[in-house]
């Protein structure tokens, strides 16, 4: 991972460690000898690291270092595991030839010319035709030079794949900031429209008491204990500054930067509590109307952190 510097110039967040989306497609091909090894790598999101290898039946031995590659480098995300394998060498089969069944042609060949009385045209070319005399090897496969060819061309792949994630990453960065600043910028409202909505409990219960009341005098001792506890259930100022608090470690989590999915995933819940928290305290038509909106942004923000390591 190449690790950048934080830079926060403009409003703007530059992730210290790369923050790595878990869509991505990475090829990586490696050669020598007439031997050509490719190894393709697709990453989907997965909340852990789930790997689908598909290999030639020639790397079956292979499988636990190719697995242990791709873990050293990627930690979340449900990946195929291509590998392709191309022999284009000019000979990749010996001959053995079967001597002693050979002689043993060429001395019944004599001996049917000696009791039979005939010619004898056994030649080579008739030995070399004989069943089993000759046999077709595949020649043994090196699995170092095999190995080695395989890690390089997931080396390849891996460079590759994460390349792809680090810029779908920053691209997720910046919109998951512009998202928690919508955010950010209607909680204000809601502070402010927040005393009004006491006052208009205030003015509802007044009206009410005295078309209940009538002409009977109002027992300002209880109005006051009343709308007093109401102050007190439904002040939303501890969801609000908890709210604040969540959204600055939003940030925070973002500038650091490297795993960051399921910190985020974590912070987003409280968001979302605090949120439907200050809608149920709150009988307001303007306020809820922010609270939708919050509601709304946030489930955005918990899709796109989905898609993130």
């Amino acid at each position: 991972m190449t690790a950048i510097a934080n830079n926060q110039k403009n409003g703007e967040i530059t992730p210290v460690s790369t923050i790595y989306s878990m869509t991505g497609y990475g090829k990586g091909i490696a050669e020598q000898d007439g031997l050509k090894v490719t190894v393709e790598l697709r990453s989907v999101n997965h909340r852990f690291l789930d790997l689908n290898i598909k290999l030639p039946k020639i790397f079956t031995f292979a499988e636990d270092i190719l697995r242990k590659a791709i873990q050293s480098e990627i930690l979340r995300g449900h990946i195929d595991v291509y590998v392709n394998y191309e022999d284009t060498r000019e000979s990749k089969k010996t001959l053995a030839i079967d001597y002693d069944l050979a002689s043993q042609y060429v001395l019944a060949a004599r001996e049917i010319q000696g009791r039979c009385l005939v010619q004898n045209n056994f030649y080579v070319a008739e030995v070399l035709r004989m069943p089993d005399v000759v046999t077709q090897i595949a020649k043994e496969e090196d699995e170092d030079l095999l190995a080695d060819l395989l890690k390089a061309a997931c080396e390849a792949a891996i460079e590759g794949i994460n390349e792809m994630k680090a810029r779908e990453g920053l691209a997720l960065v910046k919109d998951l900031l512009q998202k928690v600043d919508n955010v950010k910028n209607v909680i204000p409202k809601i502070e402010e429209l927040a005393p009004k909505n006491l006052q208009e409990y205030r003015s509802k219960l007044e009206e009410r008491v005295k078309e209940y009341l009538k002409d009977a005098p109002i027992d300002e001792v209880k109005l006051i204990n009343e709308i007093a506890f109401y102050s007190d259930k439904f002040c939303t100022d501890e969801e609000v500054t908890r709210l604040y608090t969540h959204i600055d470690h939003f940030t925070a989590i973002l500038s650091d930067g490297g795993a960051v999915g399921k910190k985020l995933d974590f912070i987003v819940q409280e968001m979302n509590r605090e949120t439907n928290t200050i809608g149920s305290k709150c009988n307001n038509a303007q306020i809820t109307e922010y609270v939708v909106y919050i509601k709304s942004e946030i489930e955005k923000i918990r899709e796109q952190i989905q898609n993130l390591v």
